[in-house]
């Protein structure tokens, strides 16, 4: 049964504590400025609780959206296989304004103020997806193993950005000689093997700082990457070059065979910069390290390999994937019809 009782401060100011109790749920209570908004408050809480739905969020009045980042970034990104990056996205998140709200006052309003500030920020619609996604996934474990009751999840009613056109920037000749000649001017010696082995294989950027010896085998000219960002293993088949490249790389040998990580120490944001800084060392514009794997994935594809051997090598789960590349097909098709 719900109470209200009058209370008065020193200043002679009134507020009005309302208070809930009954059997089976945790004792409630709020102050107001009004008895009516004290009123409305005991009638929502009961006929939740009647109707068995009520939600304990006096865990969420207390944790901001701030102090739930840090806890997820520390407890549960960890524990993934791109935690570095996803720390990266959350400290970005931690230092925005929307980490100042507390978990029970995050409005949907609020998550797409966020998402539009991110876009007019100059962020892709994709990485503002990614962004949402992570944020809503920490509220739901807040929710779920946290003990943190919210009524909803304010993500979910919050529509996605719209997703840009997918990037279809090419690498010329004239372009990757000056990136190569780039890369012989910077300090680490592993730039321009990371650079072939994109252009070669096709293999995204964390596929590839996370190669090790012992699944690679340079006689059959095969790498088997068993962790992939869709969750499948596959065969990935060597060219000369990537061979050759991968031969010129120092490492440890136990038992006449090369042994540990093919890139040790290297880290996703450390591989991001130097690319960055040899990019306009080299004086391209717009290019990214992802750029590669488009550019050896259209190679594929000038070499006349079919869809279904490219989606092999490159790693693409869907067919769908890979039509942007549809031009290249229609361009030999036409040589072929004479």
């Amino acid at each position: 049964m719900g109470t209200i009782q009058k209370r008065d401060d020193n200043k002679g100011r009134t507020t009005y504590q309302a208070r809930v109790r009954k059997t089976g749920f945790p004792a409630l209570s709020k102050n107001f400025d009004t008895k009516a908004d004290a009123q409305q408050w005991i009638t929502e809480r009961e006929a939740e609780m009647s109707r068995g739905v009520f939600v304990d969020t006096r865990a969420a009045d207390e944790w901001t959206v701030g102090r739930l980042l840090a806890r997820y970034r520390e407890e549960v990104t960890p524990k993934k296989k791109g935690a570095e990056v996803e720390g990266i996205r959350i400290k970005a998140m931690e230092r925005d304004r929307i980490s100042q709200f507390a978990v029970a006052h995050l409005t949907p309003k609020a998550v797409a103020e966020y998402r539009d500030r991110r876009i007019a920020a100059g962020k892709s619609g994709a990485t503002v997806n990614r962004d949402l996604a992570t944020l809503h996934h920490v509220l739901e474990i807040a929710r779920k193993e946290w003990s943190i009751g919210m009524p909803n999840n304010a993500v979910s009613q919050v529509s996605r950005a719209k997703a840009n056109p997918g990037r279809t920037r090419r690498l010329s000749p004239e372009e990757e000689q000056a990136l190569r000649a780039a890369c012989k001017a910077t300090r680490n010696g592993y730039l321009e093997v990371c650079i072939t082995l994109a252009l070669e294989t096709a293999m995204r950027q964390s596929e590839i700082i996370g190669l090790d010896w012992e699944f690679i085998d340079l006689d059959k000219r095969v790498i088997h990457l068993t962790v992939t960002k869709n969750g499948e293993g596959r065969g990935v088949p060597l060219s000369s070059a990537a061979v050759a490249a991968l031969k010129e790389i120092d490492a440890p040998m136990i038992h006449g065979k090369r042994h540990g990580p093919v890139f040790k120490g290297v880290t996703a944001s450390a591989l991001k910069q130097s690319f960055a800084k040899t990019v306009d060392r080299a004086g391209l514009v717009d290019f990214r390290f992802h750029d590669l794997r488009h550019e050896a994935t259209s190679r594929l594809f000038e070499k006349q390999f079919n869809p279904m051997e490219v989606s092999s090598v490159t790693g693409h789960k869907s067919l769908a994937m890979l039509k942007r590349y549809t031009h290249l097909m229609a361009a030999d098709l036409a040589k072929r019809l004479g």
